[in-house]
């Protein structure tokens, strides 16, 4: 028993079919990495418009060797860089004076000085007296060397629980490094702890996740941020992970499976208070002598200090969401800020990020595909695209990172799909019924239904036929001007004076669509020479419409000209459509290639083409001229098309029509100027000639790729 689906059942279907395909290709994109690009710059602008100074935010302070630094060194010092490494001991001795909570050096001091051993004397002893500094290290340099961790340095005694776990379970790739580049032995000792530099970068180059911790020589190494923390608050910590989590001292940073964190930055550069270099030694100097220092060491108090580079010349500044030129040293300031105020961004699970978008799609292909009018289409657009843009917006504020461009494919595919899928189905029935009453049966097929009863029925059968399709040019202008009682009339006159004509010659009209007649030969009724009587059908319409234009002109105001486009071929031809309401149609290649044709005449300036088998089935009877080999759309394999002709204008354009063959075989050869003169010698008389003459011009300006076939590949309809 035929199980029938109600019409707004079946719309309801398809629109959830559409939506869950867009849902699951923007899926697929996203997680193949193409929308990656797309996704960081929405992700960038979420990062620029929230970007806010937490009350973490107050407890960071920098020490910047800035451009105005390097100026004072070397002009008031007599310095070069780098600068001697007592400056960086005076440095180290200010914070200790002010009470700093931690200082970190985001410099590897990995050769020894070049102001000799005293230099690095006096560093190592500022920094053991400190008690709170950590330096760098560089974990996976080229350079590198170092494979073990040294014997001179103590184990940084960093443990992290379920850390094998963890990483059996998710298998980082970029967590482990084979090489390490090390302080000197002279000054390695002398700091709190060692912390990682090694700073990754998303695929467009920008940094927005950075680990808080690597591995190396089977010890958990730091970064800057986690190690400032640790040394900040002396004592014993916890530290554990699991999948997408790593708990600090009770507060969990939202991790992926490489172990890093989305940072939320705070703002672009200068966002932390930042005091030059030159400034905090000038001050420690002065203190030194009694002197009012230019920055208050209180100034400093509890404050986690990071020194480093900002001076472009440095080399240390890198792109980030909120600035293109971004201090390295403040990417981790920035870490720690989050690590403080336990502000991590959390990546939009995956399940909520697949169920979101499914519901999403599927509401906006189910909404378009119940409307039916164009503006409440309209409306649904507008609704849904901007829909998960602001979402995206609205889950910033809450710490997730939503990704906007995966939902906005899958809504995007979800409503055209759902357009393109209503219009050829809700659409194709509309048409049908519109063009129902104004499509009628030839007198031979009346006459054969009446004579055969028995063929009221749905099918058909396979006929070589001679199919007809033929349409006015620039009919949407026409319809523009004239008033629909006008536009009737000319039409009703039009196809009339047509349809006589094909029906004198044999041909069963398969429809009307606007100005445009679709027609064919062989069927039902068959004729020997069906491919004579479609050609002839074309001249004498074409003849007829000549004689018309004069009175046309009056009543529209311009000329009409026909383009005709005619095919021989096998099709499927019959009674199709549904067991009461059903037409006498054809369907198949042959078919849609003679559409094809009709609408190829555009390129040549012609009226009037064939196809090499219609051509070959007339034996003669009417005199053409090949005008090319086309590739049309939808159809791989070229076809040779043909322009035919009455005798007399055949041997009134006789001379011009061998010299345009002439250029043909040129063109065919490849000989691009050749055919080039030869067709521009009859371009001002021949329409075809002329776009040949614009074809082997661009051809000698930019020669075909590969072998030349001589084919015209058609990329319009």
């Amino acid at each position: 028993m035929a199980v029938t689906i109600s019409p707004p059942l079946r719309r309801f279907l398809q629109g959830l079919a559409v939506g869950l395909g867009g849902a699951a290709l923007s899926l697929l994109m996203s997680a193949s990495g193409a929308l990656d690009l797309f996704e960081y710059k929405t992700w960038d602008l979420r990062q620029q418009v929230s970007a806010r100074p937490s009350e973490a935010s107050g407890r960071i302070v920098l020490i910047l060797i800035d451009q105005d630094s390097l100026d004072w060194g070397k002009e008031q010092m007599g310095w070069s860089y780098p600068w001697p490494r007592e400056t960086q001991a005076v440095i180290t001795d200010f914070c200790k004076r002010a009470g700093a909570k931690s200082l970190s050096f985001d410099v590897i001091y990995s050769e020894p000085s070049f102001y000799g051993v005293s230099d690095d004397e006096a560093f190592r002893r500022s920094l053991t007296e400190n008690g709170r500094v950590i330096g760098t290290l560089a974990l996976g340099t080229e350079n590198a060397t170092a494979k073990q961790w040294p014997a001179v340095l103590s184990d940084p005694g960093l443990s992290i629980a379920g850390l094998d776990e963890w990483r059996s379970a998710v298998r980082p790739t970029m967590l482990d490094f084979p090489l390490a580049t090390f302080p000197a032995s002279d000054l390695a000792p002398g700091f709190n702890r060692l912390a990682n530099t090694n700073l990754h970068q998303d695929s467009d180059g920008v940094y927005r996740r950075v680990s808080l911790f690597n591995t190396f020589s089977g010890h958990v190494v730091p970064l800057h941020a986690l190690a400032a923390y640790l040394a900040g608050n002396p004592g014993a910590h916890s530290l554990s992970i699991k999948p997408g989590e790593l708990t600090v001292d009770g507060t969990v940073v939202p991790i992926d499976d490489e172990g890093r964190a989305i940072l939320r930055f705070r703002g672009p550069d200068g966002t932390y208070k930042a005091y030059g270099a030159d400034a905090i030694i000038e001050s420690e100097l002065r203190i030194r002598e009694g002197e009012k220092p230019i920055v208050d060491p209180p100034t400093l108090k509890d404050k986690h200090v990071f020194f480093g580079h900002s001076a472009m010349g440095l080399f240390d500044l890198k792109p980030s969401p909120t600035d293109g030129q971004y201090p390295g040293v403040e990417l981790h300031v920035t870490q720690l800020d989050n690590l403080l105020s336990g502000d991590f961004m959390r990546p939009f699970p995956l399940w909520a990020q697949a169920l979101l978008l499914a519901l999403v799609c599927c509401a906006a292909a189910i909404i378009v595909s119940a409307v039916s009018k164009a503006w409440r289409s309209a409306i649904a657009y507008l609704g849904f695209l901007p829909l998960v843009p602001a979402l995206g917006f609205a889950a910033f504020p809450l710490g997730f990172w939503l990704p906007i461009v995966p939902g906005m494919v899958g809504i995007a595919v979800s409503l055209v799909g759902a357009s393109l899928v209503s219009f050829a189905t809700e659409g194709r029935q509309k048409r049908y019924l519109k063009s129902a009453f104004r499509q009628y049966l030839s007198p031979v097929v009346i006459e054969q239904l009446i004579a055969h009863p028995e063929s009221l029925k749905l099918g058909g059968e396979k006929r070589e036929l001679s199919i007809y399709f033929s349409d006015l040019q620039g009919f949407t202008s026409l319809s523009e001007m004239l008033t629909p009682e006008e536009l009737t009339g000319v039409l009703n006159d039009y196809l009339s004076a047509m349809t006589d004509i094909i029906q004198d010659e044999g041909g069963t009209i398969d429809k009307y669509e606007g100005d445009a007649i679709i027609a064919f030969w062989n069927a039902p009724i068959e004729f020997a020479d069906h491919a004579v009587r479609a050609v002839r059908a074309a001249l004498r319409c074409q003849a007829e419409l000549t004689r018309l234009r004069p009175i046309f002109r009056e009543r529209v105001k311009k000329d009409l000209f026909m383009r005709i486009g005619v095919n021989s071929g096998p099709a499927v031809v019959g009674n199709m459509g549904s067991r009461t309401r059903f037409d006498y149609t054809m369907l198949g290649d042959a078919v849609n290639l003679a559409s094809r044709l009709e609408g190829t005449n555009k390129q040549f300036g012609t009226y009037t083409m064939i196809s090499g088998a219609t051509l070959a089935l007339t034996a003669g009877a009417f005199p053409a001229r090949e005008l090319s080999r086309v590739a049309v759309m939808g159809r791989a394999e070229p076809v040779t098309v043909h322009e035919p002709m009455l005798h007399d204008e055949y041997a009134s354009r006789k001379d011009a029509l061998a010299a345009f063959d002439r250029g043909l075989r040129a063109y065919y050869a490849g000989k691009f100027g050749e055919s080039s003169k030869i067709f521009e010698s009859i371009a001002g008389q021949d329409p075809a000639a002329k776009a040949y003459l614009a074809r082997c011009r661009e051809l000698a300006d930019h020669p075909p790729a590969g072998a030349w076939t001589g084919v015209w590949v058609m990329t319009t309809k």
